[in-house]
């Protein structure tokens, strides 16, 4: 039967910032099994044993895809991450912010623009953010819920604001934190935060002058290397990389319901396929679907076998092969195959 409280653990970890990652066991029986894996599980240095879910659980949230183990019994285990939708809070509404927004909204992140000045700080000037605060600078810190997964950008008008701005911030743990500024004015910030009694490290954490040097000059440009670095923070990290979410078919795993349903994974990819291994979908006896797996003949051809799960209940593992695939209005032909995995939710 399944058990939502899994996925409901899951995002309840991911509003309060926190990762945690889902091992599947598709059992040769076609019974399913799911393990929860919180961050104290995937952070500890404890040994686990090679090819358990743990171990598979640990490699995926490093490599921030999904991971994959076919055992001797038959069984097909797979561990899939789960981190916190990416923030982006830009401290200043500015010229620079103006295209930071859009082009962090295209990028994927949630967007909060903060400034003081309401002329500055309002849904008018910045139509890309999902959220946009008028406040004091040494007050907004208390509206805008930082945690690790936010990523801080200080590009305000002043040092005055800048200072108030690292006073906040610093003692928080995020993703990323950059301050605009010339050296000059960066150097002056930092030894005014150690006369402060803010340690070292913390302040080393800081990106300033903030930016990839791409020899950037305008707005536009800079906005391209803050986000450049940014991304760059994002997907290279030493703790992994950040998988992507698909936060509606989350919400639906944790919707207290008794209507069956089914839910598709893909497991496994070779050659040109239009969606990676950890895309979900799930889908109704009466036709609805939420989320995809790429489209075309070949999901259909999917979701007609989950109405035979949704009857018989467990599981089911089939290939897809995508060569017959051939979108007319795009041009596009897809040449690889698939893997997915089908669940029942009853």
């Amino acid at each position: 039967m399944f058990d939502r409280s899994i996925y409901t653990r899951v995002f309840e970890d991911l509003a309060a910032g926190r990762r945690a990652a889902v091992a599947t066991v598709l059992h040769a029986d076609r019974s399913v099994t799911k393990l929860y894996f919180g961050e104290k599980e995937l952070s500890s240095q404890e040994a686990a044993d090679a090819g358990s879910p743990l171990e598979l659980a640990r490699r995926a949230m490093q490599s921030g895809e999904l991971e994959l183990n076919k055992t001797d019994d038959g069984s097909i285990l797979f561990a899939e991450p789960y981190a916190p939708p990416s923030r982006l809070v830009i401290l200043g509404g500015g010229h620079i912010a103006l295209p930071l927004a859009e082009f962090g909204a295209k990028c994927g992140f949630s967007v909060t623009v903060a400034d003081d000045r309401p002329m500055f700080a309002n849904r008018q000037r910045f139509p890309w953010a999902d959220e946009v605060v008028c406040e004091g600078f040494d007050r907004v810190f208390e509206k805008l819920n930082i945690n690790r997964s936010t990523f801080v950008v200080i590009v305000t008008r002043g040092h005055r604001h800048d200072l108030d701005c690292l006073r906040a911030v610093l003692p928080l743990e995020t993703a990323y934190v950059g301050m605009i500024g010339s050296k000059r004015r960066v150097r002056a910030a930092f030894e005014q935060m150690r006369e402060e009694g803010f340690p070292q490290e913390a302040i080393d954490r800081v990106h300033a002058p903030i930016g990839l040097k791409i020899g950037a000059k305008t707005p536009e440009e800079i906005a391209v290397s803050i986000l450049s670095e940014v991304i760059q923070c994002k997907r290279c990290r030493e703790d992994g990389s950040w998988p992507e979410l698909d936060e509606a078919v989350l919400k639906e795993l944790c919707r207290e319901t008794d209507e069956p349903r089914a839910l598709v994974t893909i497991i496994g990819a070779k050659g040109s396929v239009p969606r990676d291994p950890g895309a979900k979908m799930v889908i109704w006896p009466d036709g609805r679907i939420l989320g995809s797996i790429g489209g075309g003949c070949s999901e259909s051809s999917v979701i007609s076998a989950s109405y035979d799960v949704i009857k018989s209940g467990g599981c089911a593992v089939m290939d897809v092969d995508l060569t017959a695939d051939f979108d007319a209005e795009e041009g596009m032909v897809c040449g690889g195959v698939m893997q997915v995995a089908i669940e029942a939710l009853i």
